[in-house]
């Protein structure tokens, strides 16, 4: 654990989606909604403005919105991981700058993104927000948006440093994944899973957690597999991943580059959210509203 962090980074962690109105604007009476629906199936903390969360998409103002609306919420009865989604260095620190008349538990930054960078680039840019932030950070690896892996060897050099917690790893990559659960690991450095598909084997040989966007749909089955991997209970914890791979198939029906709308049809499907994405064009259509539901009954059914 690093010297400024005041909770452990494990558990279950929903990157929680922004619900939006059909204008594209956010709907905070439909986030709170559905940061209710999470504290109370027990999940352990929050992953707030992700790529789940659209954050990508959001302004400064509007993550700080964001942020007050979920932290109103949930209170701090759960932690809340902050995200500065950002594509070059000077804008993410500004982005911390922004945060800093908030109290979010960590903060979060991805590597630059749109132009290359290699592992020197990229470490020099965890050096800058770590030192930068008030408080401790999670390195998030998810090569798919930005293009630009984190190597092991860049990783296990940045959990040396003082200022961070873990790293969220949604690269699908579970060899680089095993090689960091099984390697020389600084004491208190959460290693995360990023990829639902990989939930169960990741706590099953040691991961602290995962953080999960899939998991606003249903979170239901990550809370139990969680709990089931810390006690023992492997037979559980594979049931509820055979669960989890039914849910997956919402993923699809938008296009696998465009998941988090199958996400975000369920909680309007639940009466806790909205089909709408903020890029209007991502939005589900009724006909794929029909086969989402379907797809919701298969997994009710189990």
């Amino acid at each position: 654990m690093s010297k400024n962090q005041k909770h452990t980074l494990r558990g279950v962690v929903p990157a929680i989606v922004t619900p939006m109105k059909e204008d594209g604007e956010i709907s905070f009476s439909l986030l709170e909604k559905q940061a209710q629906y999470l504290k109370d199936v027990g999940v352990h903390g929050l992953f707030v403005c992700g790529g789940t969360g659209e954050g990508a998409y959001l302004s400064i103002e509007e993550k700080k919105e964001v942020y007050k609306c979920v932290r109103n919420v949930v209170g701090h009865d759960l932690f809340i991981c902050l995200a500065a989604i950002s594509s070059n260095t000077h804008s993410a620190l500004k982005e911390i700058d922004a945060f800093s008349d908030l109290d979010p538990d960590f903060l979060v930054s991805t590597t630059p993104y749109y132009h290359g960078a290699d592992q020197n680039v990229i470490l020099e840019h965890y050096r800058r927000v770590i030192e930068h932030s008030f408080a401790p950070v999670i390195v998030y690896n998810i090569p798919s948006a930005t293009a630009n892996p984190i190597a092991l060897e860049t990783i296990l050099t940045l959990s040396e440093m003082d200022n961070v917690a873990g790293v969220k790893d949604s690269s699908g990559d579970f060899c680089q994944f095993s090689r960091g659960l099984f390697g020389p690991r600084k004491e208190g450095f959460s290693w995360i899973q990023g990829e639902d598909y990989l939930a169960a084997p990741a706590l099953l040989c040691g991961a602290n957690g995962v953080v999960t966007g899939l998991s606003n749909a249903r979170a239901e089955a990550f809370v139990e597999m969680y709990n089931a991997s810390v006690a023992g209970d492997t037979a559980t914890v594979a049931r509820c991943q055979a669960k989890i791979n039914v849910l997956y198939k919402i993923v699809p029906v938008g296009g696998f580059k465009n998941g988090n709308a199958g996400i975000k049809a369920v909680g309007e499907l639940a009466g806790r959210g909205s089909r709408y994405m903020r890029q209007p064009g991502l939005t589900l259509s009724d006909e794929q509203m029909r086969r989402i539901a379907a797809v919701m009954e298969e997994y009710d059914a189990l």
